[in-house]
């Protein structure tokens, strides 16, 4: 059964080469995509219920034992996580068929998404920290070519900045790892616990651990290293942004929990409380940038950056309830980032335009993409009984627990400014007369409902199925504030 955990990884990865041969053929290229995205939640869901029925599964590649050989590792947090982009690939690509233009398709779309979920998927299941060095870069060079695809020139501008970005947090990403091993001797997560435990969190592994997080929080959008983030995201088709915003950051947020979880967790009063203020100050401008714009796509932007800081003050606070609020919140973010730039798309397909001012009374001819929204925005904001609910309430909760009341209270303020944010898109958007510069702009959203439809019975699904889903969230939760439950499995001590 452990040999399941390498399918995720495999999938993507074949069917991404097999795509690249058939790049001028459409129909074949949508066909083995989708096949490929089904076949990668049926594994998904597969592993999951396997760690919850039989314990963290381990992978050793050729044999060799850890922590000197490659190990790929599925507690149920990356499981979690790795479900989660199944179902936004599939997603996505049902959106793809619909919202992509041809001339987009044939220059390797396809293969390009293939190859952005295998670097997603790897690093959630690898138990090796220069492996997810590796994946990351995956994950990047495949982001490389979906930022750029249609050539605009605002797409060739922002790519710049997001190329940039990322090579130079990259370099960083392997002098911090290089200076990790020369002082521990091991590379695996596992070991690096149990060896860091051993001789005491230094100064020196403590400013290690401030470059791991200057480098996830980059990759994450964490304050104040998420400037490159809103021009880059809005750049590229609804498609691919829904794919990042969906994913990429929670990489990031992945990487950081994982590494301060598991490996630096010995210095809470400094490097946790760092970073539970860096947490507060991405909610904070992640909150302004949102209800400062008229434009769609970049509202919904800057709520990414203030669900990072959310969930990444959930990790900070580190009391049961926070942390598991914040496993609860991320995977809820997933979904709704999806189902909102999905959406987006739709309005933009619709409309010809993404400006607010120039849109008006679309509930008129499209009645259920109005109230679909309205849904997302009242699950986005945490209004029970949809799926932000439960996770921002014990982030909150937790918050209170920790003694962080004043970043506590800016979490449960920053729930009031999400919702105005996006109800400012309903009320404007949806609501009122039609503007008459609309009437000659009339396009389609068909085929695009689909994909919205599915992630926004499943964002209802998880907040109204609680009590069925707690059970999952709570052994992710376990295993992130015991350590020793992940290196057992790993180590087998």
């Amino acid at each position: 059964m452990n040999n399941l955990i390498i399918l995720p990884i495999a999938i993507p990865l074949f069917a991404g080469i097999i795509l690249i041969f058939f790049n001028k053929n459409i129909k074949i290229q949508r066909w083995l995509s989708a096949i490929a995205s089904l076949a990668g939640i049926m594994i998904s869901c597969i592993i999951v219920q396997t760690v919850h029925t039989n314990g963290i599964q381990t992978l050793e590649i050729g044999n060799w034992k850890a922590p000197y050989g490659i190990v790929f590792v599925a507690d149920m947090y990356s499981s979690l996580l790795v479900l989660t982009t199944s179902i936004i690939a599939f997603t996505s690509l049902l959106f793809a068929f619909s919202s992509i233009n041809m001339e987009r398709e044939k220059f390797y779309f396809y293969p390009g998404v293939q190859f952005l979920i295998l670097g997603v998927s790897g690093a959630f299941l690898t138990g090796d920290i220069f492996n997810l060095f590796v994946f990351f870069e995956v994950m990047l060079m495949s982001s490389y070519l979906l930022i750029v695809l249609g050539s605009s020139r605002f797409q060739l501008r922002e790519s710049i900045k997001y190329i940039l970005v990322n090579v130079i947090s990259s370099a960083l990403f392997v002098i911090t790892v290089a200076y990790l091993y020369a002082v521990t001797g091991t590379l695996n997560m596992a070991d690096l616990s149990v060896k860091i435990a051993e001789m005491g969190q230094t100064g020196l592994l403590t400013v290690i651990s401030l470059l791991f997080l200057i480098v996830f929080g980059l990759k994450g959008a964490l304050f104040p290293l998420y400037f490159w983030l809103p021009g880059s995201y809005q750049a590229p088709p609804s498609v691919v942004t829904a794919l990042f915003g969906a994913l990429l950051t929670k990489v990031g947020i992945y990487s950081v929990t994982r590494v301060f979880t598991l490996i630096f967790y010995h210095d809470p009063s400094f490097t946790h409380q760092l970073l539970a203020w860096l947490a507060a100050f991405t909610i904070i401008f992640g909150v302004i940038g949102a209800i400062a714009y008229w434009d769609v796509k970049k509202i919904v932007i800057y709520n990414i950056i203030t669900a990072v800081g959310i969930i990444l003050f959930g990790v900070a606070a580190n009391t049961p309830n926070a942390v598991e609020g914040s496993v609860y919140y991320l995977v809820h973010d997933m979904i709704i980032k999806g189902a909102l730039f999905f959406l987006a798309g739709a309005i933009i397909a619709i409309t010809g335009t993404s400006n607010l001012r120039k849109i008006s009374g679309l509930i008129a001819s499209h009645p259920f993409l109005g109230w679909m929204f309205f849904i997302a925005a009242l699950s986005l904001a945490g209004i029970p009984p949809f799926s932000g609910f439960v996770g921002k309430l014990k982030i909150i909760q937790g918050g209170f627990e920790a003694g962080e009341y004043t970043i506590s209270f800016i979490v449960l303020l920053s729930s009031l400014l999400v919702l105005y944010s996006v109800m400012k898109i309903f009320i404007n958007g949806f609501w009122g007369e039609p503007k008459p510069e609309m009437a000659s702009k009339k396009g389609s959203a068909k085929g695009m409902l689909l994909p919205i439809v599915i992630l926004l019975t499943l964002t209802v699904a998880y907040g109204l199925g609680v009590e069925w889903i707690s059970p999952y969230i709570s052994q992710a939760t376990e295993t992130l504030l015991d350590p020793t439950i992940y290196i057992q499995a790993v180590l087998k001590e």
